[in-house]
């Protein structure tokens, strides 16, 4: 087969165009993997906020540095919203989903573009000296995610649609494993640097798993015609130039209307999401067996918790009213800002439980979207559907970053309210 070609997305014949085939178990569990390692330094950046924000990097010391909004009658926090973090976090993961759906690019050169700038944020963040090069470790894990997410989903159309649900289940593994990994390590001592540090592992497995794991092999056959696609000369594995249909520009964007049923209620479920999750620091029991720091830590772990079992539940059940699901997670919004503000929950596990309900309303709207898409659409245009899909997830977060950081300083010059906690 023609290398120049051969790694295209958009020239990828579709699954469901190779009959009589079934899905390689190898190729399930390169996706879990990928999914697993794509999102992992997203959620280790997310986990490490309040930690990032409260570092005094210049002095490279893991000691919290006092607040600025601090009095006897003042509440804990930052003197800057872990919302700034998440926007470093998802604003060039934006970009990327804007602008890679509607682009011709190499699958391999994504993917070890993809790995160079995972390691190369959390080497920025463990060695940083100021700030801002922990933000620039952000910004390089978010350019990194939203590229990875956006890659993988379209290329999963080359396989059979089961491999979306273990992608699915994959970052929600992500999502658990990462948040637990560093709760678990910097409760046992080891700073925050230091464990970031550890996680190189992860873009070296996806290197692995992506060029070894993954059968990349797949037959090429002559697609039907399509009078909104364009032909593309390939070479078959049996020598035999073939067309296969590379969607056009214009086709692309009339489909964007039509994925809007997509594209809204996910955009919401995260922007409910995200704004709630950070709103986590200023969530704060005193005198219980966790300080600060560590109730954030999980919190995210909780939550993460949640939307891994229900990303890996769409082979068990499947919910196709995602508005349901973006109307419940904003009772979780009302339920959580006015604990924020008023702190009228008498106990961190009903906080809890209720951080847990939100990841599974998370877990549930992404993976049955993504699978509805993967049904729903037709062969030719399913990669680029699955692609700016993804966008929903970036705008929803970038919404909500930029409502938490002002909610947040609101937050914090109201006077400290007491409770009974138990």
């Amino acid at each position: 087969m023609s290398d120049s070609h051969a790694d295209e997305i958009d020239h990828i014949v579709p699954y469901e165009e190779i009959r009589g085939q079934k899905e390689k178990p190898r190729n399930l569990i390169a996706y879990w993997l990928l999914g697993l390692c794509n999102n992992y330094a997203y959620v280790i950046m997310l986990s490490a906020a309040h930690d990032i924000l409260s570092e005094d990097f210049q002095g490279n010391s893991t000691k919290p540095t006092p607040s600025p909004i601090v009095n006897n009658n003042s509440r804990d926090c930052n003197p800057v919203s872990t919302g700034a973090i998440l926007l470093a976090d998802v604003l060039p993961s934006l970009a990327m989903k804007l602008t890679m759906p509607f682009l011709l690019t190499h699958v391999r050169l994504r993917v070890l573009i993809v790995i160079a700038l995972s390691s190369a944020s959390f080497l920025l963040v463990s060695f940083s000296t100021a700030q801002w090069q922990a933000f620039l470790g952000v910004v390089f894990a978010a350019i990194s995610g939203g590229l990875g997410e956006v890659t993988f989903l379209q290329y999963s159309s080359k396989y059979d649609k089961n491999v979306v649900s273990t992608w699915s289940s994959g970052t929600g593994g992500s999502g658990l494993f990462g948040a637990l990994s560093f709760a678990a390590l910097t409760t046992a001592g080891l700073s925050a640097r230091k464990t970031v540090l550890l996680m190189l592992v992860v873009p070296a497995l996806m290197a692995i798993t992506f060029f070894f794991v993954l059968d990349h092999a797949k037959p090429r056959i002559k697609a039907r015609d399509n009078s909104d696609t364009e032909p593309l000369m390939e070479e078959s594995q049996s020598g035999v130039k073939e067309h296969t249909p590379a969607i056009s520009m214009r086709s692309k964007c009339r489909m964007l209307p039509r994925m809007a049923r997509f594209i809204i209620p996910l955009g919401l479920v995260y922007l409910f999401e995200y704004f709630i999750n950070q709103g986590f620091e200023l969530i704060y029991f005193k005198d219980i067996w966790l300080d600060h720091h560590s109730q954030y830590r999980w919190l995210q772990v909780d939550y993460q918790l949640g939307v891994f079992l229900s990303r890996s539940s769409v082979n068990l059940f499947r919910i196709n009213a995602i508005w349901l699901l973006a109307l419940l997670q904003f009772v979780n919004v009302i339920l959580l800002t006015t604990e924020a503000v008023f702190l009228y929950i008498p106990s961190i596990w009903i906080v809890f439980t209720i951080v847990f309900w939100e990841g599974l309303l998370a877990g549930a709207a992404y993976v049955n979207t993504f699978y509805r898409v993967a049904h729903e659409t037709i062969p030719q245009e399913k990669a680029f559907a699955m692609g700016i899909t993804s966008l929903a997830g970036s705008v929803g977060v970038s919404t909500a970053g930029s409502l938490a950081v002002p909610f947040h300083q609101y937050l914090c010059s109201l006077p400290l309210i007491n409770r009974i906690s138990k």
